[in-house]
């Protein structure tokens, strides 16, 4: 499915219609003074070809980076004291980030592609005002799996958790995630402060410790496109990637239920470049960078104009644009009060530390 020459064809004319001015965001960035802009992105989330892209149209030079993790990231930005001007975290990461005080208030007039925006991800729980931040891609978590080396068809987080696959199991390397997975195979919501449940997941994780290859994040890629493991959770957009590269690959949803996430844009409160950063945020909601981003990721688009332009095959899968009876299996993680985040991080270690 990925770069199929109906989507191409769909971008090059998403292009002529910028060129042309009409019938398109437009990826005018303003005027913005030359300089520079300091980006913090997930790793393996971007066509890093508009990155030129912007610089060849505004002047700004943008030095890219990569985080694996919400939680890595927060803590580059919180205790390391990084100067970021656009950072892309995660709904509940942004909220923890706006309690804190951690992010600046966007200036929208710099941003008018938010227009384009699905009204449906707009003044979102981690962000009721939409003061902070513009939704950058979204999308499903669920269960990634080589039908060649699973003999039936998943359904539920129980594979995770299955002798049969000792070995051959990737678990995220993280607590939020890893957490996550075990609480929604227990039955419990991603947002519990239940101090009980919480341990009994962790408890869970300890007892799969034995069963698990690796804990990665990005690494899924190499292990599962190249078949040397079977299972994995991580997200549907990924998923499709690695599909291009190994077709023996496919994706489930639990029926225990899943996570329905986004990722924003936003400005940390030590940016040094506000105006670059705002006018790289304008770009990125253009249609035409908008399109490859998503042809080279194959994350959900927020943006309207992007989804009317894929070819139906993709606009028309359900797990890229879910239903309402896929979102009613979803949930979102939200911020946790301080003494459950501590409680996370003391349990994450308590796990990690475990002998298999």
């Amino acid at each position: 499915m990925k770069k199929s020459l109906a989507l191409l064809t769909a971008s090059a004319l998403s292009l002529s219609l910028v060129l042309s001015g009409c019938g398109s965001t437009t990826s005018d960035s303003g005027s913005a003074s030359n300089g520079v802009v300091n980006v913090y992105n997930w790793g393996v989330y971007i066509d890093e070809s508009v990155l030129d892209e912007f610089t060849a149209q505004t002047g700004i030079k943008v030095n890219y980076n990569t985080f694996e993790s919400n939680e890595s990231m927060y803590g580059v930005l919180k205790n390391e004291g990084a100067s970021y001007d656009v950072v892309i975290p995660s709904d509940y990461m942004i909220s923890r980030m706006i309690e804190e005080d951690m992010l600046e208030p966007l200036d929208f007039a710099n941003i008018p592609n938010f227009e384009d925006i699905d009204p449906a991800l707009k003044n979102p729980d981690y962000d009721p005002e939409n003061l902070y931040s513009v939704p950058y891609m979204w999308g499903l978590l669920g269960i990634i799996y080589n039908t060649t080396m699973v003999d039936e068809v998943p359904d539920s987080w129980s594979i995770m958790f299955d002798e049969d696959y000792a070995g051959q199991i990737l678990m995220f390397n993280n607590s939020r995630d890893a957490i996550g997975v075990a609480l929604k195979y227990l039955g419990y919501s991603y947002n519990t402060t239940d101090e009980a449940q919480i341990k009994e997941a962790v408890d869970l994780l300890i007892q799969q410790k034995p069963l698990v290859q690796s804990y990665v994040m990005d690494e899924i890629f190499e292990k599962m496109q190249g078949g040397s493991a079977a299972i994995g959770a991580y997200y549907y957009g990924d998923y499709l990637t690695m599909a291009e590269v190994n077709p023996d690959l496919a994706f489930c949803l639990p029926k225990e239920g899943t996570n329905l996430y986004v990722d924003a844009m936003c400005i940390p409160k030590s940016a040094e470049n506000k105006e670059n950063a705002e006018a790289f945020i304008n770009f990125m909601c253009s249609t035409e960078v908008g399109l490859k981003n998503c042809e080279e990721i194959w994350y959900s688009s927020p943006l309207l104009s992007v989804r009317e332009e894929l070819d139906p095959e993709v606009s028309g899968d359900p797990y890229a644009y879910p239903d309402a009876d896929i979102l009613a299996q979803c949930e979102s993680f939200k911020n946790l009060p301080q003494e459950t985040l501590a409680l996370y991080d003391s349990e994450w270690t308590r796990m990690m530390l475990a002998s298999n």
